[in-house]
């Protein structure tokens, strides 16, 4: 009987043991946190840009006579043809001058011609000659002059567009220089945004000097316009207060949709050469500043500070504080501090960005 006992306190002391020491086991695993290293990529992100939606022509139409307004003969909103009437300023005074211009020009033709056989025959001297030639010069610009200024009371358009709202009627005194309306050439349209330095500077490092990009532009609708752009300039200086500085878009715009003052946003693809990249995940921030926990050769952890220049979904593309072979820790950040030694298992970082939802902390 005290043979059965002692059997059974052994079995039971055993029991015990292995118990404590599956638990310890537990516990040890408990403790093995998952790291992985960034991965390097040529990559593309898309960045949108509020933008302003600006004709490739948009003019002031302005009277370049003063005189009473006679005739309109456009309307507001329409289709205009270059070289068409729109406007006709009362020109009676201007045709007057212009007869009075041509009689002296007649008269100066006149005195020039009797001076010339007078000159021919000595009888004047060269100077008198040159004096008369000179006067009969002055009295064709003066016809030329006029003829201007009776050609200023009829204003054409310049050139095809669309003709905004009428700021005079029928009638109106006008001054010289004063609005009548705006033309607007909408066969193709420039589309004014602002980029900021870190952006610009991605996009001028990573774009070839031959290569113009193209780009896409969101309607206030929401929806994409039909056609496509090109970046074709960039503005010489940089904003100092917004830091910002101005890109222009063109975009062709067959069907008229466009219209001078709407607004959009634009969208451009950014790539990324050699980009590094990281999950969200790995990161925290302290001050508005981003970090992340590097794992070195003996397992201790160190809080390093990162740079990032553009975040897709789930992930970050950092710019500084990071190289390809850094290892980083993946999970339990809230859990670890700074100069800690951990346990540690390594996942591949393929595998990490493409099951990124199931590294929840």
């Amino acid at each position: 009987m005290k043979t059965m006992k002692k059997i059974f306190i052994v079995l039971f002391i055993a029991l015990i043991y292995v118990s404590c020491k599956h638990k310890e086991e537990e516990k040890h695993e408990e403790f093995k946190y998952l790291i992985t290293t960034p991965i390097t990529k040529d990559t593309i992100i898309t960045k949108d840009y509020v933008s302003q939606i600006h004709s490739f022509k948009h003019i002031e139409i302005r009277a370049l006579e003063k005189g009473y307004l006679k005739t309109i003969s456009v309307d507001e909103g329409q289709h205009l043809k270059k070289g068409q009437k729109m406007f006709n300023i009362m020109p009676n005074i201007y045709r007057s001058e212009l007869n009075k211009a041509k009689a002296e020009e007649k008269v100066a033709e006149i005195e020039y011609l009797n001076t010339k056989l007078l000159a021919d025959e000595n009888v004047v001297s060269e100077n008198e000659l040159a004096m008369s030639k000179a006067n009969f010069d002055k009295a064709k610009a003066e016809v030329s002059l006029a003829q201007t200024h009776l050609d200023f009371t009829d204003i054409r358009a310049p050139f095809n567009g669309i003709m905004d709202h009428l700021h005079v009627r029928e009638g109106s005194l006008l001054d010289e220089g004063e609005l009548l309306t705006t033309l607007s050439d909408n066969s193709k349209m420039w589309v004014y945004f602002n980029v900021p330095e870190a952006e610009y500077l991605d996009y001028i490092t990573s774009t070839k000097k031959d290569k113009k990009p193209e780009v896409s532009l969101q309607m206030a609708n929401n929806k994409l316009f039909n056609q496509t752009g090109i970046v074709e300039t960039i503005e010489g200086d940089f904003n100092s207060e917004t830091g910002n500085i101005a890109f222009r878009a063109t975009f062709p715009n067959p069907n008229g949709i466009l219209r001078h003052g709407e607004t959009g946003n634009i969208i451009m693809n950014i790539p990324f050469k050699d980009a590094i990249i990281i999950p969200q995940k790995t990161t925290f921030e302290i001050l508005d500043k981003k970090y992340v926990f590097v794992v070195d050769e003996n397992n201790v952890l160190r809080q390093q500070e990162i740079e990032v220049s553009a975040e897709l979904e789930n992930i970050f593309i950092v710019s500084k504080g990071l190289t390809k072979n850094d290892k980083i820790l993946l999970e339990g950040l809230r859990k670890v501090k700074n100069n800690e030694t951990i346990h540690s298992e390594f996942v591949a970082p393929d595998s990490v960005l493409s099951n990124l939802a199931l590294y929840a902390e």
